[in-house]
C-alpha cells in the first residue's frame, strides 16, 4: 500500500483513514444483550453486532432441531439432537458474548436495553419447550389411544371364536388394559378401560347370556382369573361377576349331561359343590341326581333293563364320589346312591331275563350268575338259578330257551341218567322243570371220538361189564332238554339229548363226552 502525499498552499498533511472503526471500549451490558440475544435461538445478538452469517448459522441450526423435532412424538426428541442443538446455543452465546464486549450495537443505543430484550426474549425458546411438551403429551395421549382401540379389535374379533381359540387374544387384551390403567392412571385412555372391561366380561361370557351353559364354563372360569392380572379395586364388581354364572352354567350342564345319559355331570356337579357350595344352584344337585335315580328305576322295567341297569350301577359309582360334605348334601346323596345300588342289584335280575328272552344265554349265564352272587336273600334268587341252567342248556340245544324256566320240581316219570365218561359229568335238565346234579366218573369208561357218536348203531351206556355212575330223578311230561357237561376234561364238547317223556315210561338216559379232532 502506498500514502499519497497532498501538499496545500498551506503546508499542512492530511493523515490516512483507518481500514476499520477503532473497537469500542469493553462494555459487560453489551455482552451480556449479545449472549441473551443469542440464547433465543434466533441469533438476534449476531444481528446486533452485524454478523449476518453467524445469525443465519442459528437459524439453520434451529430449523434443523424443529425439523426433527415435529411432528410432536411421545418419545420426545433424540437425545444427541437436543445436546447438539444446546452446545450450539452455548457456543453461540459465548461467542457473542466475546464479539459483543467490544463492539458497538447497530440497535438498542443502550446495552442494558439489549439485556431486557434479551431476556425477554428468552420466553421464545421457553415457550417453545412448553408448547412442545403439551403436544408431545397430546401424542402421547392419541398413542395409548391407539393401543385402547387395538385391544377393543382383538376382543371384538375374539368374540367370534370359539373361547379355546381366542383365549390367547383375550390375554393379551386384558394386558392392554391391564397396563393402561398401572402405567398411565391419568390417560383419557386409561378412564375408558373401566367401560371396556365391562363390554370385555360380556364378550367373554356371550356363550352364557346364549344359553349355551356347557360352552360358557370355560370362559367363565378363566374371568373368575382376572384378579389375578387386574387389581380387585380397578375392576370393581365385576371381580364377582362371573360367579354366579359360573355356578349357573355348572349346574345347568351337568343336568342336562345327566338327563342326556353322559358321565361328565360327575364333573361339573362335582365342581359345582367344591366352588360353590353353599349356592343356590348346589342347593339342586341332590333332588336332580335323585330324579335321574328313580328315571333309571322305572327303566329297570322297561324294555332295555340291562341299560338301566348299567345306568343305575354308574349313578351309584359317580353319586358316591361327589364331594357333598360342605354343601350339606352327604346324607341325601348317600341315600340316592344306596338307593341306586340296590336297584341295580334286584334290576340284574330283569337284565338276566332279558338277555335269555333275547337269545344272549352266555350274556345272561354271566348276569344271573352275578345277581345270584349279590342279590342275598332277594325273592328271585331260586329262578335265577334255574335260568342259569336252562341258559346253559341253550347254549349247547337253542330249542331248550325257547321259554322262561320256572321253579317247579319233581314229577310222575322216572328217569335214570348214567355217566359213560372218564370225567366227572355235570348233568343239565331243563323242560317242565330245570334242575342239574353231578355223577362221579366212570372208572373204565373214555371220551368217544365225535365220529363214533354219529355212526350207526351207537349206544353209549350199553356195556354190561360197567358199572356206570348213576342217579334217578323224576320228572314230568313233556319235552326235556337235557346237556352233559365234563368238569375237567379239557378239549371235550358236551353231549347232549333231548327226551319226550310220557306218562307209564321208564328213561334211562347216558351221559357221555366227546373229543375235539377224533
Amino acid at each position: 500500500m502506498s500514502w499519497q502525499r497532498n501538499d496545500f498552499s498551506d503546508g499542512f498533511v492530511i493523515p490516512p483513514m483507518p481500514t476499520a472503526p477503532p473497537p469500542a471500549p469493553a462494555d459487560g451490558w453489551r455482552a451480556a444483550g449479545v449472549a441473551l440475544l443469542n440464547l433465543s435461538g434466533l441469533g438476534l445478538g449476531y444481528a446486533l453486532v452485524r454478523r449476518w452469517w453467524l445469525m443465519a448459522a442459528c437459524w439453520v441450526a434451529t430449523a434443523l432441531l424443529l425439523l426433527v423435532a415435529l411432528p410432536a412424538d411421545p418419545d420426545g426428541v433424540p437425545g444427541g439432537a437436543l445436546v447438539a442443538y444446546l452446545v450450539v446455543l452455548a457456543l453461540a452465546a459465548v461467542h457473542g458474548a466475546v464479539v459483543g464486549l467490544r463492539t458497538r450495537l447497530m440497535w438498542p443505543p443502550a446495552a442494558w436495553i439489549a439485556v431486557v430484550l434479551g431476556i425477554v426474549l428468552l420466553a421464545v425458546p421457553a415457550g417453545g419447550v412448553a408448547l412442545y411438551g403439551g403436544a408431545r403429551d397430546e401424542a402421547t395421549e392419541q398413542m395409548l389411544l391407539d393401543r385402547l382401540e387395538r385391544a377393543d379389535k382383538l376382543v371384538k374379533a375374539a368374540g367370534r371364536q370359539q373361547f379355546q381359540n381366542a383365549e390367547s387374544d383375550y390375554r393379551r387384551a386384558l394386558t392392554v388394559y391391564s397396563g393402561l390403567r398401572a402405567d398411565h392412571p391419568g390417560s383419557r385412555a386409561a378412564e375408558r378401560v373401566p367401560a371396556r372391561l365391562r363390554t370385555y366380561y360380556a364378550t367373554v361370557a356371550s356363550a352364557y347370556e346364549e344359553k349355551n351353559y356347557c360352552t360358557a364354563v370355560a370362559p367363565l372360569k378363566y374371568l373368575r382369573t382376572v384378579p389375578r392380572t387386574m387389581d380387585e379395586k380397578e375392576l370393581g364388581t365385576l371381580a364377582k361377576w362371573p360367579d354366579d354364572r359360573l355356578a349357573t352354567s355348572l349346574y345347568e350342564c351337568g343336568a342336562q349331561s345327566l338327563s342326556g345319559g353322559s358321565a361328565d355331570w360327575a364333573t361339573h356337579y362335582g365342581e359345582l359343590l367344591r366352588t360353590f357350595p353353599k349356592s343356590e344352584q348346589s342347593a339342586k344337585v341332590s333332588p336332580s341326581v335323585g330324579t335321574a335315580v328313580d328315571k333309571a328305576v322305572k327303566d329297570v322295567r322297561g324294555d332295555d333293563p340291562c341299560k338301566a341297569v348299567e345306568r343305575l350301577q354308574s349313578l351309584n359309582s359317580q353319586i358316591v364320589g361327589l364331594p357333598g360334605e360342605d354343601a350339606g348334601q352327604t346324607q341325601a346323596l348317600d341315600k340316592n346312591a344306596d338307593r341306586a345300588e340296590k336297584n341295580a342289584e334286584s334290576g340284574t335280575y330283569d337284565c338276566g331275563v332279558d338277555q335269555y328272552k333275547e337269545g344272549s344265554f352266555a350274556e345272561a349265564v354271566t348276569t344271573m350268575n352275578d345277581f345270584v352272587k349279590n342279590a342275598g336273600s332277594q325273592k328271585n334268587v331260586a329262578r335265577a338259578k334255574k335260568i342259569v341252567i336252562a341258559a346253559e342248556v341253550a347254549q349247547t340245544v337253542p330249542a331248550a330257551g325257547k321259554r322262561l324256566p320256572t321253579t317247579a320240581s319233581g314229577g310222575s316219570i322216572s328217569v335214570t341218567v348214567k355217566n359213560d365218561s372218564p370225567d366227572d359229568i355235570t348233568v343239565l335238565y331243563t323242560g317242565p322243570v330245570t334242575g342239574s346234579f353231578t355223577l362221579k366218573a366212570c372208572g373204565k369208561c373214555t371220551s368217544y371220538s365225535l365220529a363214533s357218536t354219529i355212526t350207526l348203531g351207537f349206544e353209549p351206556c350199553s356195556d354190561s361189564g360197567k358199572n356206570y355212575p348213576q342217579r334217578t330223578i323224576r320228572l314230568p311230561a313233556g319235552t326235556t332238554y337235557f346237556v352233559h357237561k365234563s368238569k375237567n376234561g379239557l378239549g371235550k364238547s358236551p353231549a347232549s339229548d333231548t327226551a319226550k317223556l310220557s306218562s307209564g315210561y321208564i328213561y334211562t338216559e347216558c351221559a357221555y363226552t366227546t373229543k375235539y379232532g377224533y
